[in-house]
C-alpha cells in the first residue's frame, strides 16, 4: 500500500496533526478523540482493523495499536499466545499479543521522537504500512489455529512462509 505524502509539511509539533492530514487524504474513517488520541478504521485483505494512536508529549512518544476485528475464544487463547510468541521472534518492529480480558489480537509499537520536535510524514507512512503488512501476514496463521485447529508451529509454517527468489 502506498500512502500519499506529497504536499504535507512538518510544521506540526504533534504528530497526530500530521497523521490526521494523512488519514483525511486517504479518506479513511477516523475520530480525533482528543488532542492526543486518534482512532482510524481501515480495511485489510483479510479483516478490518482499528488503528489507535496516542501521543505522549512528556515522553515524546507515539504509541500505536492495530486491533483485529475478531476475538480469540478462551479455549484457543493459549495456542494463539504461543503463535504470537513464534511470530514475534521474526518481527523487526512491534509485537503481537492477545488481550487477556477481551481476546482481541493486536499489533503494538511505540515510536520515540526524543531530540526531535515531531516525527516525519514518511515515518508515519512506514509505521502504518509495516503494521498492516505484518497484520495481514499474521492473520492466516491466526485463522489456522483458531478455526482449523492447527498447532501454532504448523500454522506458522503454512501461513508465514517467506518466499525465496523470484517468480
Amino acid at each position: 500500500m502506498s500512502l500519499i505524502s506529497e504536499g504535507f509539511s512538518e510544521r506540526s509539533y504533534n504528530p497526530l496533526d500530521l497523521l490526521e492530514e494523512l488519514v483525511m487524504a486517504n479518506e479513511w474513517p477516523y475520530e480525533r478523540a482528543s488532542e492526543d488520541e486518534l482512532v482510524v478504521e481501515m480495511s485489510g485483505c483479510w479483516c478490518d482493523y482499528k488503528l489507535f494512536f496516542v501521543w505522549r508529549e512528556d515522553l515524546n512518544a507515539l504509541y500505536f495499536t492495530s486491533v483485529f476485528d475478531s476475538r480469540v475464544i478462551e479455549e484457543k487463547r493459549l495456542a494463539v499466545v504461543e503463535l504470537t510468541g513464534l511470530v514475534n521472534e521474526k518481527l523487526w518492529l512491534g509485537h503481537f499479543e492477545v488481550g487477556s480480558e477481551d481476546g482481541l489480537p493486536v499489533y503494538r509499537y511505540t515510536m520515540l521522537a526524543r531530540g526531535r520536535n515531531t516525527v516525519s510524514i514518511e515515518q508515519l507512512e512506514d509505521l502504518v504500512d509495516i503494521a498492516l503488512m505484518e497484520c495481514e501476514r499474521f492473520y492466516p496463521a491466526l485463522q489456522f489455529v483458531v478455526w482449523a485447529g492447527r498447532t501454532p508451529k504448523d500454522a506458522m509454517a503454512s501461513a508465514m512462509m517467506e518466499t525465496a527468489g523470484e517468480a
